[in-house]
């Protein structure tokens, strides 16, 4: 059984979770100003280091991202670590950073070889802890989330022109009445001035026109009498017709239901009569399938037991294998440098220099004994001639006296 498989069937799409809210995390900790401003390097994506066929990967740039950022998150937890550089060790960048963690009371219990890659579960685990760290380190809190409220628009209903409500038809008959008032007293009142029409009125109106007239206004006079939903006469007719079909639906599927039931009840004596045969009969198979299940358990235990010891022991070899890796690498460089013979070399043309040198400064010295010999010769001679100066005008005013 694979790891996959005991953690179940989304274990392998979890890191795509965790890599999303480091993302988020590091947002909150202004990661853009503080890291890639100062390394001068490309936002991350939202599944950067994730190990995926579908995702594209750079295990060089995704360590050296990787280094980075560890190493900035570490820092702001208040615990002094340089910066890796892209020529440093990966072996040894690893392992300062797993200790790190491990003081800050994170579970390690992977080999380091894991996070050399740059990118897979382990390291968003190591990214993702560490920026949780950082967060409490700073006293962030998680708020809960404020839901924006949705007003609901309210239906504007269109009014049709075309048709004419109950108040409308109201209102037109309300003005026919008036207007026929008007016409009465009209009437009256040119009965009483005596000018009565002596011949019959005939209309002078085409018929065609007529028509026309009427086919247009024909639309307008439409006239639709909307029911009102308050009426409780309404609620008691539908009431009666729901109580009517709801009896004759009840009639058809009376029948139905009943045969239904039969059916029902002969299959489930059948099925409980089979049942009773099929318990007697495998009871001795029941009774060892579950005697194998317990030994299963007992198993699995033991196993899980063991590979948690296994796995404790690979970190030790891991860390054991890095140790030794760090010794050769320094075995390797003083061998290198004792059978290097380029100190021989420049200790050989030191001494060469040296010799030229010392030729030199023999040169120098006796040219400067030669001009001090010359100077004290010359002033020798200077001293001896005055002297003889000095001694002819002494005899000279002898020889006068």
């Amino acid at each position: 059984i694979g790891e996959d498989d005991e953690r179940g069937p989304g274990a392998q799409h979890q890191m795509f979770v965790v890599m999303e809210d480091l993302l988020d995390k590091l947002k909150l900790l202004d990661y853009e100003e503080q890291v890639l401003v100062k390394h001068n390097m490309k936002p991350l994506s939202r599944h950067y280091f994730v190990a995926s066929p579908y995702t594209a990967n750079n295990p060089g740039e995704q360590f050296y991202m990787f280094s980075v950022i560890a190493a900035w998150l570490i820092t702001l937890c208040g615990r002094p670590f340089e910066t890796p550089q892209e020529h440093d060790d990966p072996n040894a960048t690893v392992s300062n950073v797993l200790s790190q963690l491990r003081a800050l009371g994170g579970l390690v219990d992977f080999p380091p070889s894991k996070l050399k890659s740059g990118s897979g579960e382990h390291v968003c685990y190591v990214l993702d802890r560490l920026a949780e760290e950082a967060l409490k380190s700073r006293d962030f809190i998680w708020k809960k989330p404020l839901y924006p409220s949705e007003e609901l628009e309210e239906e504007s209903v269109m009014e049709d022109d075309a048709e004419l409500t109950l108040s409308k038809i109201l209102c037109v008959c309300v003005c026919d009445v008036i207007d026929l008032e008007e016409l009465k007293t009209r009437s009256n009142q040119s009965e009483a001035g005596g000018a009565r029409p002596e011949m019959i009125l005939e209309s002078v109106t085409d018929s065609a026109e007529w028509n026309l007239e009427v086919e247009r206004v024909l639309p307008q006079l439409k006239v639709t009498i909307r029911s009102d939903v308050k009426d409780w006469r309404i609620h008691v007719s539908q009431m009666h017709q729901h109580q009517d079909g709801i009896k004759t639906s009840l009639k058809e599927a009376k029948g139905y239901l009943d045969k239904l039931l039969e059916e029902i009840s002969k299959t489930q004596e059948k099925v409980g009569s089979r049942e009773k045969y099929i318990n007697s009969q495998l009871e001795h198979l029941i009774t060892d399938y579950r005697n194998a299940q317990s030994k299963l358990s007992e198993a699995k235990e033991l196993y899980q037991q063991g590979s948690g010891g296994v796995t404790e022991r690979t970190r030790t070899l891991a860390e054991i294998s890095e140790e030794l890796e760090k010794v050769k690498q320094e075995m390797e460089e003083k061998g290198s440098s004792m059978s290097d013979g380029a100190p021989v070399v420049k200790i050989r043309q030191s001494l060469t220099k040296l010799k030229q040198e010392i030729q030199q400064m023999d040169v120098r010295m006796g040219v400067v004994e030669h001009t001090l010999l010359q100077a004290k010769l010359k002033e020798k001679n200077n001293m001896t001639r005055d002297m003889h100066a000095t001694h002819i005008t002494e005899t000279s005013t002898h020889t006068y006296l």
